[in-house]
């Protein structure tokens, strides 16, 4: 003959194992989502910055260094 409330007492702790997997595995992949996104948000910041720095530069007559991300002294006379 069965043993019902071994067998029932063994699926409840089987369902209890499962859901405290799902919610870890669900944190987890919050805390991953919060942050990429605030790795997105912070390299929107950072560009808009850069944005405006460059178009400051430019209106000074300066020139833009794009590999040190810097303003540089006057731009170079013309030869005609």
């Amino acid at each position: 003959m069965l043993d019902w409330p071994k067998i029932l007492g063994g699926v409840l702790v089987l369902a209890a194992i499962t859901w405290v997997i799902v919610e870890i595995r669900e944190d987890g992949a919050r805390s991953i989502k919060d942050a990429i996104e605030r790795q997105n948000n912070d390299a929107a910041s950072q560009s808009d910055a850069d944005r405006s720095d460059y178009d400051r530069c430019l209106d000074g007559g300066r020139v833009w260094d794009f590999g040190a991300r810097k303003c540089r002294g006057a731009a170079p006379g013309r030869r005609d």
